[in-house]
């Protein structure tokens, strides 16, 4: 993805973020992008699938951002936590993702693809390892929980309801407490310091 074509999907994020829908008119686009029509249509094959391409470059960002800022942790908890309270963070640094994600992630299978790869991942290796309780067919379920609490917390932030700190940690420590983990510690690992992800022009443009 070239730069133009990033600026342009970044339009159309905030676009879609404010007004819902699954199209987008090519003059309001050229206009939050800045550019002419001709440029939106120079760097998009078919701007009716405009949509489906932002999808995939979200579900893409988040899920190679999450497993980059992830790489220096070896703790399945940390490692649950992390992939919650980084989601919430991205809210308050980018509003307009953040309201793409609260509008479409429960229609929109790929948005919430994520919590069945890391997440369910790392409860697999910790359950494993003896540093969750829970039954082992109950990862899909927990997933789902967790994706949901996310979502959930995302929304908290967009209404102003809590900070980004308050709801990541808070939703990070409930699922961690949920798994097994005992209290404080589930209170100390969500509270944790946490790097903020990598932009998302780091990885769309690659």
């Amino acid at each position: 993805m070239n730069s133009a074509q990033l600026r342009i999907h970044q339009a159309a994020i905030r676009i879609f973020a404010e007004h819902g829908g699954t199209t987008v008119n090519v003059s309001d686009l050229a206009r939050e992008a800045g550019f002419s029509r001709g440029t939106i249509y120079n760097n998009l094959q078919d701007p009716a699938a405009l949509f489906d391409s932002v999808c995939d470059m979200i579900a893409k960002e988040f899920r190679e951002s999450i497993n980059k800022a992830c790489e220096g942790i070896d703790d399945p908890a940390r490692k649950v936590s992390a992939s919650i309270r980084l989601c919430v963070r991205r809210v308050h640094e980018d509003a307009a993702w953040g309201k793409f994600i609260a509008r479409y992630a429960m229609l929109e299978p790929r948005l919430g693809h994520f919590w069945s790869e890391v997440p369910a991942r790392e409860l697999r290796r910790g359950l494993i390892a003896g540093r969750f309780r829970f039954d082992r067919e109950q990862v899909t379920s927990i997933t789902a929980t967790a994706g949901g609490a996310t979502f959930g917390a995302i929304s908290l932030v967009l209404d102003g309801r809590r900070t980004w700190r308050q709801a990541g940690s808070d939703t990070a420590e409930v699922v961690l407490r949920g798994i097994g983990v005992d209290a404080a510690e589930a209170y100390e690992i969500a509270h944790s310091d946490l790097e903020p992800l990598p932009s998302v022009a780091v990885f769309a443009a690659a």
